[in-house]
């Protein structure tokens, strides 16, 4: 079982402001890929604090992009999805993010998450989102492939995900990822999508390129 790390933050007053409690932070996803136009993009685990970052990230979201990513409308991120976003502990629930810096600015533009499967353990479900302006940049492929990499060297041997019909940039990256698509018979909007993982073992390889 992972250790647990608490943290207390405070306010300029010296009083408590907010107390969180993180499992061991898993510093082995931290990486950086070159994106378009030689953009530096840093992918890490999410922390509980990226709170504000993640409703920034959504609330930057087209409301297409937003709909692909949780199947139904909002214009900005409900609390109490926020909270079930936010309950990471790096081991049934694994997030990731995408970060570039401009200055003293943090923008994200990416998110991959991945939760197992609460009757199947050998089983997860996946979501990715990538800003409108940084898609076809490879962010999502390289979230994708930290994602599959990191499940299977957890025992994970299935991976899985539902996404409209329409969102064509999903399917395109599954379909180039080796992944199943398949009609959804519950919901003619989405299909499904599917691949079955190998156990990862791990090798010296170059940090993942867009």
């Amino acid at each position: 079982m992972p250790r647990q790390d608490s943290r207390h933050r405070k306010a300029a007053n010296g009083h408590n402001r907010m107390t969180y409690t993180i499992a061991r932070y898993p510093v082995h996803l931290i990486d950086f890929v070159s994106a378009a136009k030689g953009r530096r993009v840093t992918i890490r685990p999410m922390l509980p604090q990226d709170f504000k970052l993640q409703r920034e990230f959504f609330r930057s979201l087209s409301g297409g992009a937003r709909y692909g990513r949780f199947l139904t409308s909002f214009n900005d991120l409900p609390d109490a999805i926020a909270e079930r976003l936010g309950k990471i502990d790096y081991s049934r629930h694994l997030a990731l993010l995408a970060e570039v810096f401009e200055g003293n600015s943090e923008t994200m533009v990416g998110e991959a998450r991945y939760v197992i499967d609460e009757h199947d353990p050998a089983t997860c479900e996946f979501a990715i989102a990538v800003a409108d302006d940084w898609q076809g940049c490879g962010i999502g492929r390289a979230l994708l492939a930290k994602l599959e990499r990191e499940a299977a060297a957890s025992g994970i041997r299935r991976i899985r995900a539902d996404t409209l019909y329409d969102n064509k940039a999903m399917r395109r990256l599954a379909t180039r990822n080796g992944y199943a698509v398949k009609a959804n018979r519950d919901d003619a909007r989405l299909v499904k999508l599917e691949k079955q993982l190998s156990a990862w073992v791990p090798t010296n390889v170059p940090p993942l390129a867009a």
